[in-house]
């Protein structure tokens, strides 16, 4: 098997084991909700029931809010001729239905995809993307956004995205009842181990959040390497994409229309790190360096 559908394969393993942890953590939190409204089986149906919706919304509109969230506008074959065609030639060499196009007005170039599934999804570009980059380029940004439609990774990484907001919101709601379930314990000449019980469930509280973001992080990194390889493979010219990324990391700005914690791990090169995006990435970036990817594409 060709090592890029071994490590596709990899990837979707783990995400589905990440998923069911995540499902865990949210249905514990649940449970112990549940222990201070005195039904620990009503608290962990009411963290099954919030994980099977915040699932369903995010799956049937999770392209409809990432694009409205970015301030982005779908265009027509009409309107961006040069863009269409790009992406419907891409579309045909990697075998996909053809994604609905729109376009973010701004100068400062960058790129991201959307959707549930190949044949429900979409790739915003920037106006500063079509003004910046040659053809060849563009046609490697392009392939990237194809590969992550092809290989499901802005389905996976949006539900991610919704799942760790909802268990530091959760989060935030039992903090906030464990305190008053404390003082409450007090008052009534609380045990030693329910104390240690409100301190283990604190605990809970503060991890949750930090090993879901974390987590967050780590998978957006790695289905980078996996895209650009991918992409190299649609295009069959890895330099092209390879001086794409040189050329978006420098043009970023620190402060730009682009910039949404929510949405900065799904763009090609994180909008949030400026011109600096060329440095090495740490624990808590949702990207690779973007000098080691483009090593990586001039080494394939």
């Amino acid at each position: 098997m060709d090592p890029i559908y071994k490590s596709i394969a990899s990837n979707k393993r783990w995400t589905y084991f990440f998923f069911l942890l995540y499902a865990v953590l949210i249905g514990i939190i649940g449970y112990l909700i549940g222990i201070y409204i005195g039904s620990p089986l009503t608290g962990l149906i009411i963290a099954v029931m919030l994980f099977v919706i915040i699932l369903l919304v995010t799956y049937y509109g999770g392209q409809s809010l990432v694009t409205t969230m970015a301030g982005a506008r779908e265009v027509s074959k009409q309107e961006s001729p040069y863009l269409y065609n790009t992406v419907e030639g891409l579309s045909i060499a990697a075998g996909l239905p053809m994604p609905k196009l729109y376009i973010i007005d701004t100068e400062v170039p960058n790129a991201f995809a959307a959707g549930r599934n190949p044949e429900n999804a979409s790739i915003t570009v920037t106006r500063g993307l079509l003004e910046r980059l040659d053809r060849l380029e563009l046609e490697g940004v392009i392939a990237h956004e194809m590969a992550h439609i092809k290989n499901y990774d802005v389905l996976l990484a949006t539900v991610a995205v919704v799942l760790a907001g909802t268990i530091v919101f959760l989060g935030y709601m039992v903090r906030y009842s464990s305190y008053g379930a404390l003082f409450r314990g007090r008052d009534r000449g609380g045990s030693q181990g329910q104390l240690i019980f409100f301190i283990i469930l604190i605990a809970l509280v503060i991890l949750a959040p930090i090993f879901a973001q974390l987590l967050k992080f780590a998978i957006s990194r790695k289905r980078e390497y996996l895209a650009d390889a991918t992409g190299a493979n649609f295009t069959g010219y890895p330099e092209g994409l390879a001086s794409a990324l040189e050329k978006i990391s420098g043009l970023q700005k620190s402060k730009s229309k682009l910039q949404n914690d929510a949405l900065n791990g799904l763009y090609i090169i994180n909008p949030a790190l400026g011109a600096k995006s060329d440095r090495g990435s740490t624990l808590f970036s949702t990207h690779p360096s973007t000098n080691e990817r483009v090593r990586r594409l001039r080494e394939m």
